[in-house]
């Protein structure tokens, strides 16, 4: 690949490696960058998940994926858990992104331990590009960090802006912020993500930040709206979704408002508590978005409660996933729905047709058969067209049975 003048020169056997590379956003853009022709080394401590991907296997569901993973794998795309292939790139990308603790607060360190992890496989002359999201202020830590190694790398910071289940287009749609803690840096990561994005907007390592968790908690505000307003609807015995759909009909200022459902997944909500933490806490909008989204599986049990005789009833949840078509089970609020009903109803079976990671799931011809009540957690299309005789929970609109619970 082109490259930027970086001094000395260095010899690498690959031009990517991806720590944590075989994960929903790393194994992607790995993909991506081999569909390029950029030669590739995943580096990751998953050993099952590296084992499959050599073999060809896509560890997770991903549109579009397993055929690229099939076309490309071979000496210039491998994945390993030797962390000594960190080595051999000239461009290392960070997937590790930052995580909330049981008291919702973030953990910015997170991310600057991955670096450390890898110390002493830092050689002179590489970029080193963060890809998840961070606590603002991580970029230029991680500068600070490297220098203090006495190591020559470049650090950028190139957020992720895909859908899961999306990625294998929206990598190559969709423009990519580009940031870095000098003006090599950036013009190194515009060569390095140029080859896969149509469009590159300079920023600041702080605004990039701050873009990608204002990106996520505007969504996760939008979905809070929409879920507060299903409630109140609901309260006055009316539908949500027809009301939606009546609105936005023809009329674009309404397009956009979301139909209900469990709002959740592996970040949205911790982005949105990361924000409140970067604002000392005093972020009302934020606080009371997740306290929608989180109590809606209570506000269902508490409206079925009050309608059917739960302690006499088997309760079928159908779709586990935290969204449709999706086999992840990160933060998914089915689980939240599935523990608040084991202690309120007779007995609560699961099915999901993706998920593989629950041994506590049932055959859906069993859920059928053996539930009372049925609750669509995640709107798969294998539930659209259900063949049952009772009662179906639908808050999202999915089965045209209407939403009011």
């Amino acid at each position: 690949m082109a490259r930027v003048d970086i001094g000395a020169v260095v010899s690498f056997r690959f031009d990517v490696v991806i720590i944590g590379g075989c994960g929903h956003v790393g194994l992607p853009l790995a993909l991506a960058f081999a569909s390029r022709d950029l030669s590739v080394v995943i580096y990751d401590i998953d050993e099952s998940s590296v084992d499959r991907v050599n073999k060809g296997e896509m560890p997770f569901l991903e549109q579009g994926a397993q055929e690229v993973l099939e076309r490309v794998i071979g000496p210039k795309f491998v994945a390993s858990t030797d962390v000594g292939v960190v080595s051999t790139a000239e461009n290392i990308v960070v997937v590790v992104g930052t995580p909330v603790d049981e008291h919702l607060n973030p953990d910015p360190n997170a991310v600057l331990r991955a670096i450390g992890d890898v110390e002493e496989s830092l050689v002179d002359g590489q970029l080193l590009a963060l890809r998840s999201t961070v606590y603002p202020g991580t970029t230029a830590l991680a500068a600070k960090l490297i220098r203090s190694f006495g190591k020559d790398v470049d650090v950028a910071f190139c957020p992720e802006r895909i859908a899961e289940g999306k990625a294998m287009v929206e990598l190559f749609e969709l423009p990519q912020l580009i940031s870095g803690c000098s003006e090599r840096a950036v013009e190194r990561a515009e060569l390095l993500f140029g080859r896969l994005a149509p469009k590159m907007v300079r920023v600041s390592p702080e605004e990039a930040e701050l873009a990608k968790l204002f990106t996520n908690t505007w969504r996760y505000i939008r979905f809070a709206t929409a879920n507060q307003l299903f409630m109140m609807a609901n309260d006055f015995h009316l539908d949500y979704e027809r009301i939606r759909l009546a609105l936005a009909l023809d009329y674009p200022r309404a397009a956009d408002l979301p139909a209900a459902g469990f709002a959740a997944g592996p970040c949205l909500f911790k982005d949105t508590m990361q924000l409140a933490a970067f604002n000392n806490n005093n972020f009302v909008l934020g606080n009371a978005a997740m306290l929608v989204n989180e109590g809606l599986p209570l506000y269902v049990v508490s409206k079925l409660e009050a309608k059917y005789p739960l302690r006499e009833t088997t309760v079928g949840i159908l779709g586990m996933a935290f969204k449709a078509e999706s086999d992840d089970v990160r933060s998914s609020l089915s689980y939240k729905l599935k523990r608040i009903l084991r202690f309120k109803a007779k007995r609560v079976i699961c099915h999901d047709p993706y998920v593989t990671v629950d041994d506590d799931l049932h055959p859906l011809e069993e859920v059928l058969a053996e539930s009372d009540l049925l609750i669509i957690g995640a709107p798969h299309d294998a539930y659209r067209n259900l063949k049952t005789k009772v009662p179906v929970v639908d808050i999202w609109g999915l089965t045209d049975r209407g939403t009011r619970v």
